[in-house]
Parts: structure tokens; sequence; C-alpha cells
């Protein structure tokens, strides 16, 4: 009977199959969306470039099933339950987990003005703002630099590609879809933390995430269930609002309604423009 392979090995080697596993993801990822084949004769029309139109409505009623089922009966249970003080200490404490994330792209991106400012954030709340449930750097007047992936593709040279929607994470361009991936994996954090810390943390975020269907409910609703073509005013505002958020880099042909001199990271992401 061989010896048993003791758990510290099994530790190691169960985090050197994740290393390689997040290397792998993000050139997977790549390649799936360099293989899409576009459709003969396709022609981008209004500043839209969506060949996979056909597929992507597809995925945008299994998004708004999800939402209908889940998301949204959740969001509402929570606005109720949870009060709006912890809903604000919640969001703050999955930003804060989220920062070391924005300094790495911050540093890719050449922005380290931005990466010190996200990092003296994240030491400020960590520490001081227990841990992030107080948002200290806001009142010191150190407002956070977002940022994702995606930008980081942007700055590089990289074109947003073709518009895709993506299971879960509904609007993207071929260029965000990959850089929501590599996010996943850009943040160092969770190899500094234990188990149950990473759970915590993966708990924080999906609450996040529930939190921000609750403050944008009726922008959502008004998207998704009130508008003739949910699909097309979806990818209408995505793509508008992405596009200025990365300061209109050209890549937009028409009039841009969100032009109004700011760019607030905290704006409703949801919001319509065309809304009266």
């Amino acid at each position: 009977m061989g010896n048993p392979v003791p758990q510290a090995t099994q530790f190691h080697s169960t985090r050197s199959v994740g290393r390689i596993l997040t290397r792998a993801l993000p050139l997977v990822a790549v390649l799936i969306l360099a293989a899409c084949t576009v459709p003969e004769g396709y022609v981008a029309r209004d500043g839209v470039n969506d060949p996979f139109e056909e597929q992507n409505r597809k995925v945008h009623a299994f998004n708004k099933s999800v939402d209908r089922g889940v998301l949204r009966p959740l969001s509402r249970g929570y606005d109720k339950v949870v009060p709006d003080e912890m809903q604000v200490m919640v969001n703050n404490f999955a930003g804060n987990l989220s920062t070391p994330r924005l300094v790495v792209n911050n540093l890719l991106q050449g922005n380290v003005e931005g990466a010190l400012t996200n990092t003296t954030r994240f030491l400020l709340n960590s520490t001081i703002g227990f841990a992030g449930l107080v948002d200290v750097g806001e009142i010191a007047g150190l407002n956070e630099v977002d940022t994702d992936f995606g930008e980081t593709l942007h700055v590089w040279g990289v074109s947003e590609g073709y518009y895709v929607e993506t299971p879960f994470r509904g609007p993207s361009t071929q260029r965000d879809a990959v850089g929501r991936i590599v996010d996943l994996f850009l943040n160092p954090l969770p190899e500094a933390l234990s188990g149950t810390q990473n759970d915590i943390r993966i708990g924080a975020q999906v609450v996040d995430v529930v939190g921000d269907r609750a403050r944008f409910g009726q922008t959502v609703d008004s998207v998704l269930y009130d508008s003739a073509d949910s699909y097309a005013q979806s990818r209408l505002i995505y793509l508008q609002s992405r596009r200025f958020a990365l300061g209109r880099s050209g890549e937009a042909d028409y009039d841009d309604p969100y032009d109004l001199g700011t760019t607030d990271p905290y704006d409703d992401p949801y919001e319509d423009p065309y809304e009266e």
C-alpha cells in the first residue's frame, strides 16, 4: 500500500494547477473570440458592429430570464430587508477587495498616479476603514480611479471588435469580454488570503451584484421590460456609455448623448438617455 500524499503537497499541487488555468484561460478566451466567423457580406451600421445578432439575442433572452426569475426577486428582497447603511458598507467592502485589480490595470496602462491613488485608498480603507466597510479614501478626497482590463487593452491599441452579449454578464464587446475574463484572475489578493477569507470575498462580491441590481432597479427594469426592443436598447446604451467612458476613441460614429463633460464612475450604467 503506497504512502498517502501529504496534505501540504496536495495543496501546493492544487495551487499549481490553478496557476496554469489562470494563465491559460485568457488565451483560450482570445482564441475563442478570434475564431468567431462573421457572416458573409456583413456591414456594420450606425456605429454598431453586431454580426452575431442572432446568437446575441438568444443569450439576451437567457439573461433576461435569469434576471426575471432570480436576480430581480433577490434584489427586491435584499432592498427591503437590508438597511441602506448596511448596503453601502457591503458595497464599500466588495469594492475595496477589488482595488488591487484596479492598481494592476493602472500600472499596465502606465497610469502611475492612478495606481498610487488606488493603493493609498486600499491601505486607508483596509486599516482605519475597518477592512473597507467605511470608504475612508473618499472621505479624504481620494476618489477611486476605476478601470478594467478592457480599458487596458484599449490603451494598448486593441479595437473593441464586435458586439457580444455574454451569459450572466450581459452587453459587451469582444475586447471587453476578454478583459472581463482576464480581470477574474488579475487580482493578486486571493493569493494572500486564506480559504475562509476568500469565501468571504466571493460572497461579498455576489451580494454586491444583488445590491447593484437593487440600486439601479428602476432603470434596469425600464430597459429590460419597458423597451419595445430590450436587446437593441441595451446594446445602444452599453456601446454609447462604454465608448464615452474610454474617452471617445473614434470607435463611435454618432452623437454621444452621454457627453456631459464628466466621467463620474458612479453614474448609473443602465440609464436610458432617451427616457422622457
